[in-house]
């Protein structure tokens, strides 16, 4: 991905903070935040790994580790939401052009996705029905087989979630519980798009910032209520973390990240956490203010050549079932984590190499959607000169 645009009213220096502010300590995300130098790339690869580690230890104990009544894992989800909002804001406002984020915006998630759903149909399903005992040509074919797991899931929303009974050690077989989320990421970037196109994302921030409070308040009001005010339980919390961070960016010149902030920041996300059915309705700000923060200040700030954390996203879950298909699968739980860790890493690796990082370099490419004052589609257009 390529380093997104600063925020709009600032810059990533501490010019411009308050007279008598110590040197070289930000006092607003604006002044944190360098788009060249950030921790980002390492929170979202942190990210991903605990969602690997959560849902391993779901898959091997049945039960994941879970803060109140939050799973780890859906806290590491939500992290990934609040920070895709800010970087996707970002990128709308850099590139200017509907057709160009589109164009960016499928590059970066549906070529490792599709490649993800093609090898778990044709290598991860056939595998497990051998270990299973069973045979591999049965997967295949069939209703609920590995051909129609591709073409039912094809479209990014996961319609179909097993293979041919795979794998039979669970009631509900699942062979990927992961990529769901990516539907609901790409309905967040249709928002951005729409939001963008309107104007409100440059010119009327404010009122988008209004927007994002409006949802916070109906989740709180939703938690204190009992009642459902607010349409389907995964678009509604997803949405409002990734509006969070798309709102921050907007208004990253009046975030405020100094410690006493922070610490109620803090605060708040554990009052939620120990004290609510959903910590959102209380914590979800705080927690994306933390997130941001450490992002803009973390004093360890690698640039990954290889972003891996997509690919150990997608492909974890298929990666764990594999091992716990084996004689590992008796080993300690901390053995068979560390081991599909290491698995996934390679996979993630290949999936960089082989697919995601192939298909970014497409990013130069003219959309097909783009076009030009004349009308006619800049792709096209250099074709015919």
């Amino acid at each position: 991905m390529t380093a997104p645009a600063a925020p709009r009213a600032s810059t990533a220096s501490t010019a411009g903070a308050p007279a008598g502010a110590p040197a070289g300590r930000p006092r607003t995300l604006a002044q944190a935040y360098d788009p060249r130098s950030n921790a980002f790339d390492l929170l979202r690869l942190v990210l991903a790994g605990t969602v690997a580690v959560t849902h391993v230890m779901q898959l091997a104990l049945g039960w994941q580790p879970t803060i109140g009544r939050t799973e780890v894992g859906g806290l590491a989800v939500d992290g990934f939401f609040v920070l895709s909002g800010f970087l996707i804001t970002a990128s709308w406002l850099r590139l200017r052009s509907p057709g160009r984020f589109a164009w960016h915006r499928a590059l970066r998630i549906l070529p490792g996705f599709w490649a993800c759903l093609l090898v778990t149909a044709v290598v991860v399903a056939p595998l497990l029905a051998v270990l299973g005992g069973g045979s591999p040509a049965a997967v295949l074919t069939g209703p609920g087989s590995a051909t129609t797991y591709v073409l039912h899931n094809a479209g990014l929303f996961m319609a179909q979630f097993g293979i041919a009974g795979l794998p039979a050690s669970t009631p509900d077989p699942v062979v990927n519980g992961s990529l769901w989320t990516l539907f609901y990421e790409a309905l967040c970037y249709a928002a951005v798009a729409g939001l963008g196109v309107l104007g409100l994302l440059r010119h009327r921030p404010l009122l988008v910032v209004a927007g994002v409070a409006a949802l916070q308040l109906a989740t709180a009001a939703q938690e204190a209520t009992g009642a459902q005010l607010l349409p389907g339980e995964n678009l509604s919390r997803l949405l409002l973390l990734f509006a969070l961070g798309a709102a921050a960016h907007l208004v990253a010149d009046r975030v405020p990240v100094t410690p006493v902030v922070l610490a109620a920041a803090g605060a708040s996300v554990v009052a939620g956490l120990l004290l609510l059915d959903d910590y959102r309705a209380l914590g979800a700000p705080g927690f994306a203010l933390l997130l941001l923060a450490t992002a803009a200040r973390l004093p360890w700030r690698p640039r990954l050549r290889r972003d891996l954390s997509y690919g150990a996203y997608v492909w974890h879950w298929p990666v764990a079932l594999i091992v716990l298909s084996t004689p590992l699968a008796g080993a300690p739980v901390v053995v068979v984590v560390l081991a599909v860790l290491a698995a996934t890493a390679l996979v993630a690796l290949a999936s960089w190499h082989l697919v995601e990082a192939p298909a970014m370099r497409l990013k130069g490419v003219p959309s097909p959607l783009r076009r030009d004052p004349s009308g006619i589609p800049s792709g096209r257009r250099r074709l015919i000169g």
